[in-house]
């Protein structure tokens, strides 16, 4: 009887893991990576990370944050070779150590677009989008094509404020959220992490 039992226990875990192991190479993108769906499609020819809301006192490309700290619930961006920029974002709210009647909330800001910097936190912005809506939730998506130079090493992505009051050539503000993109990488992994500490 408790060979039984034993043999059909080995049974169960047998078809458990092949179950797991299949499931698992399902999620794998092109370029052998677990997750990123995005990766998966567009392989090493495209750049793509989740993104993280901003901190006060940063400086990215010459570009700096907002004077409140911001935190993204959902967020993932994706630039192509050729200038194909998608960016999606959802719960992009002022955090805590804003003032507290606006902590929650978007805030005055009412529209956004993105820049792509090139170069690290010490580049130089080499295109930004036209303005969306960023509605009450936070939730915005920006669909665009940025110049993308021939190099550009250690990318990165900023969501900026847009004031469309301002006269043309200032309205575009301070970053309020951000990614590091990486060639083929895995960020969006990795920005599980960044948005369960905002959570937290």
């Amino acid at each position: 009887m408790k060979n039984l039992r034993f043999l059909k226990a080995t049974i169960v875990a047998t078809v458990f893991s092949t179950f797991v192991m299949a499931d698992d190479g399902g999620r794998r993108g092109n370029n052998g990576q677990n997750g990123n769906g995005n990766n998966g499609q567009n392989g090493k020819d495209a750049f793509s990370s989740s993104m993280v809301g901003s901190t006060p006192g940063t400086m990215v490309g010459g570009v700096p944050s907002g004077g409140a700290p911001w935190v993204v619930s959902q967020g993932s961006a994706q630039i192509s070779p050729n200038g194909q920029l998608q960016v999606e974002v959802t719960g992009l709210l002022l955090g805590v150590g804003a003032p507290p009647n606006l902590v929650g909330t978007v805030g005055p800001v009412q529209m956004v677009a993105a820049s792509l910097v090139c170069g690290g936190s010490g580049g130089t912005v080499v295109g930004s989008t036209g303005a969306v809506f960023l509605n009450a939730s936070g939730r915005a998506n920006i669909e665009d094509v940025v110049a993308v130079p021939a190099s550009c090493l250690a990318p990165s992505l900023l969501i900026r404020i847009f004031n469309a009051a301002a006269p043309a050539g200032s309205q575009l503000g301070a970053f309020i959220a951000s990614t590091g993109i990486g060639a083929g990488s895995n960020a969006a992994n990795s920005g599980d992490d960044n948005r369960a500490r905002h959570d937290n």
